[in-house]
């Protein structure tokens, strides 16, 4: 596994990131994390590492810069702000393009909470080059009008007892024109931190982006 870091240039701000490269991946998979979190985040690494033992790249970045997290710690403004999380994750996709161990990879999309409708959005401006998003414990519903332009399959996972974001991931749902499915992970709570809650939404993820990978494949 080779690792680098990631310095993604959006329109008005410079975005660091963690490149993970397996020898010879079969897809990548851009992270958007949730509110007031960070590419530091663990629930994301733990999902990044089952996904990379799969052989699939993994890019996990900062949505905000360091001056605008210390504004949104206090304020919360960015967090809930989807247009610009969304133009920073389509900065992204457009980097792992022009990445030489990344461009003929297909792309997937894994939001949590707010990171989840930035995934959706991005997915919507990019159809040609975001193949599968899978949102954990998201906010698709965030995304609000985007969610009939969204062409890739989408995986919606979700806590049993997480009962409010579970309604309203059912919600965007039915909004959603593309392939989708709501998996529900029996007895977890918002941040799936009962024990194998979040193993089980990992390797949901991983089979979801492994059969995009597979379908790349069989397309080529």
């Amino acid at each position: 596994m080779r690792s680098e870091t990631a310095r993604i240039a959006a329109d008005d701000a410079l975005l660091v990131g963690d490149l993970a490269l397996p020898e010879h991946p079969s897809a990548v998979v851009a992270f958007a994390h949730g509110s007031g979190s960070s590419r530091h985040s663990p629930r994301n690494r733990a999902v990044a590492a089952v996904l990379q033992e799969a052989g699939l790249a993994t890019l996990l970045f900062d949505l905000l810069t360091d001056a605008e997290e210390r504004v949104d710690a206090i304020t919360a403004e960015h967090r809930f702000d989807i247009p610009l999380l969304g133009r920073r994750l389509v900065a992204a996709v457009d980097w792992l393009a022009g990445h030489p161990g990344t461009s003929g990879l297909p792309v997937g999309l894994f939001g949590a909470s707010t990171g989840a409708a930035a995934a959706l959005t991005a997915a919507a401006e990019r159809p040609e080059r975001v193949r599968a998003v899978v949102s954990r414990g998201g906010r698709p519903d965030l995304a609000g009008g985007v969610l009939n332009r969204v062409g890739a399959p989408v995986l919606l996972v979700v806590g049993g007892d997480d009962h409010e974001v579970l309604g309203l991931n059912e919600q965007a749902a039915a909004m959603l024109a593309a392939p989708h499915e709501v998996h529900v992970v029996p007895g977890a709570t918002h941040l799936f931190e009962e024990p194998g809650a979040l193993e089980q939404a990992a390797e949901a993820a991983r089979d979801w982006f492994a059969r995009m990978a597979e379908q790349h494949d069989a397309q080529r």
